[in-house]
């Protein structure tokens, strides 16, 4: 902008120099209020990021330590079924009223090595990591990682999820027993569209008991794991029924550990 003064034009270059300074300082300040503002509301994200972080680890803790004594009502993966289909067949049982034919046909087939380990499985998630493809490892969820997903994550695959399943896994072995962790891992499994839980699937399959399970009922349903949707234990197909043949070999060869399990009071 030009000024006039004395009946001619005054060129900025031609102001006084103090009115200059001024102005500079006058547009420093604001950027740096500008500024100020910006790392303020930075600040306070970060805060209420790091609270959020702190009442979701809380919440977390609060539900793995107050699951070591009480049932869980049920877990994300059923309600989301429910919400999806509004039909879920799901009936709680303890241990006991498990066939000691499913149990071993379980960790036979889901997680051999389940005695052995503290929540993950690092030997068989390396392996698993070494003949993985472009999909990333596959096969290396022990029991109580697939419980910590079933139980407090989302059944969708994804990284950020399989990430949340070891600090969860490793915090629930931890406060859990091992019997308890199979305890609410035969009672939360999907054994079926819509099918929750050992009882369930055993009476949905079998027509009867999860307690009277025969072993190649119970190895049907071991096999019927990993993908229940495709895998049928009532109608099993020819990799389930040659899936669940491998699972009673490896059943009857004395080679089954579940010494963890010997005692409700045993953890480790």
């Amino acid at each position: 902008m030009l000024a006039f003064a004395a009946g001619r034009r005054v060129y900025p270059f031609e102001r006084p120099l103090g009115t200059m300074v001024m102005a500079q300082n006058a547009a420093l300040g604001e950027a740096e209020k500008r500024t100020d503002k910006r790392r303020q509301r930075m600040r306070v994200a970060k805060k209420i990021i790091i609270a959020m972080i702190m009442v979701a680890v809380a919440y977390h803790l609060l539900l793995i330590l107050a699951y070591r004594f009480i049932d869980p009502p049920g877990s994300n993966l059923i309600l989301a079924t429910y919400i999806k289909t509004g039909q879920v067949e799901h009936q709680w049982v303890p241990i006991e009223k498990i066939s000691k034919r499913l149990i071993g046909a379980v960790i036979t087939s889901e997680d051999s090595r389940f005695c052995r380990h503290w929540g993950v499985d690092w030997r068989e998630l390396g392996n698993a990591m070494a003949r993985s493809g472009k999909n990333g490892p596959r096969g290396a969820s022990t029991i109580s990682m697939q419980t910590a997903k079933n139980v407090f994550l989302w059944p969708s695959r994804s990284y950020v999820r399989k990430v949340l399943e070891f600090p969860l896994a490793l915090t629930m072995d931890f406060v859990w027993p091992k019997r308890r962790m199979l305890e609410i891992y035969l009672n939360i499994a999907e054994w079926g569209p819509g099918v929750f839980g050992a009882e369930a699937a055993a009476r949905k399959h079998f027509k009867k008991s999860a307690a009277k399970l025969t072993v190649r009922e119970a190895a049907l349903l071991a096999a019927s794991l990993p993908n229940p949707y495709i895998r049928r234990a009532a109608r099993p197909g020819p990799k389930t029924r040659k899936h669940a043949g491998r699972v009673q070999k490896r059943m009857g060869s004395g080679e089954l550990d579940i010494a963890c399990l010997s005692s409700p009071a045993q953890s480790k």
